[in-house]
């Protein structure tokens, strides 16, 4: 399907459906040699599958990695990797009465526009259940980056308007939120429960910190390493907007607030968010994006059938109240795999 590959050096194909078969990833420029293992990839999968809390999602999927190419006695070949997940939890008559109605906030009617056909289980290719793929991916490239000293963390820094004060790295993952303030989770988790109950939703606000990239990375001035990150977060579903460094807070500044002054240490402050011009600075690269409130809620609403008929529509099926949480490790993915990406168009521009 056009559309559904990413990236230049190191590139993923993800394919499959929410309600289908399987969904999963065909990487190529993996390194030959690296050694890969299933767990290591689990690690990831089980970061981001759904069932996790009382926040998220309760489908079951297991999303257990079964790696099919690419790989031999545990290094990878060089040659494509296949990352097959199956799906086994799904409920596609949950569907069954909305088939041929289109659902506020989802993808429904753009998808039948553009392909004249659309699976309605699930949003099909649209679903968030895509996403698992470049998770797997991700696990990859990312083992890659620890080994050159880089580092990528998200974080749900805002949800419901509830906002983060203080920032923790230990506490992210010992919160149903994965947020960065565990006194702020606790009021998080409590929004959204309440939500849940009343089928409503929230969005929120993710961040991203990436450390220990080298300065130089990108590649202007159409592939800017910050226009590559930004395609590679509006390409996942529920992101709406992407800010780096200061972001939209420059508009209120006065250039000699804004410009990052140096002096023989480096740069004295970061509101460029570690990348001038393009190319990062070998600053602590930082951007955060805006997720929207899911899409499915069971709140009455008001929408179109295929015919154009005014109709009523409630969203029944089991949905994230908020995607926050979850798509955390999806943001990591993606910046992992585009400065996997990055590496390996520098290192061929000095071969």
């Amino acid at each position: 399907m056009p559309g559904s590959t990413f990236g230049e050096a190191f590139k993923i194909t993800t394919f499959g459906e929410s309600h289908g078969e399987a969904v999963g990833v065909i990487i190529d420029g993996i390194t030959p040699g690296l050694e890969i293992s299933e767990a290591e990839i689990q690690v990831q999968m089980d970061r981001r599958k759904p069932g996790q809390s009382s926040v998220t999602t309760p489908r079951k999927e297991s999303d257990k990695v079964h790696i099919v190419s690419g790989i031999f006695e545990g290094k990878a070949t060089g040659t494509p990797m296949m990352v097959v997940l199956y799906n086994h939890d799904m409920k596609s008559e949950a569907y069954s009465d909305i088939q041929n109605l289109f659902r506020p906030g989802h993808a429904d009617y753009t998808y039948l526009k553009k392909y004249g056909i659309r699976d309605h289980r699930g949003s099909g290719r649209a679903s968030g259940r895509e996403t698992a793929g470049r998770v797997a991916a991700g696990a990859i490239a990312r083992k890659s980056l620890e080994q050159r000293g880089v580092s990528i963390v998200a974080y749900t820094k805002e949800i419901g308007g509830i906002q983060c004060e203080t920032y923790s790295e230990d506490a992210i993952e010992k919160n149903a939120v994965r947020a960065c303030d565990p006194v702020a989770a606790e009021k998080m988790v409590k929004l959204i429960e309440g939500l849940a109950k009343e089928g409503n939703s929230c969005g929120g606000v993710v961040e991203c910190r990436i450390r220990g990239v080298q300065p130089g990375l990108g590649e202007p001035v159409f592939d800017k390493i910050d226009a590559d990150l930004a395609k590679a977060m509006l390409s996942i579903g529920a992101v709406k907007g992407i800010e780096f460094g200061a972001g939209f807070a420059a508009a209120r500044m006065l250039g000699s607030e804004h410009n990052d002054h140096m002096n023989k240490d480096g740069f004295v402050t970061n509101n460029a968010g570690g990348i001038l011009g393009g190319i990062s600075t070998g600053e602590e690269i930082v951007f955060r994006v805006a997720v929207k409130p899911t899409s499915s809620i069971s709140v009455p609403q008001k929408t179109i059938d295929v015919n154009g008929e005014e109709k009523p529509i409630v969203t029944e099926g089991r949905h994230d109240p908020s995607i926050c949480p979850r798509i955390v490790p999806v943001i990591e993915a993606m910046a992992c795999l585009v400065l996997e990406d990055h590496y390996k168009r520098q290192a061929s521009l000095h071969a």
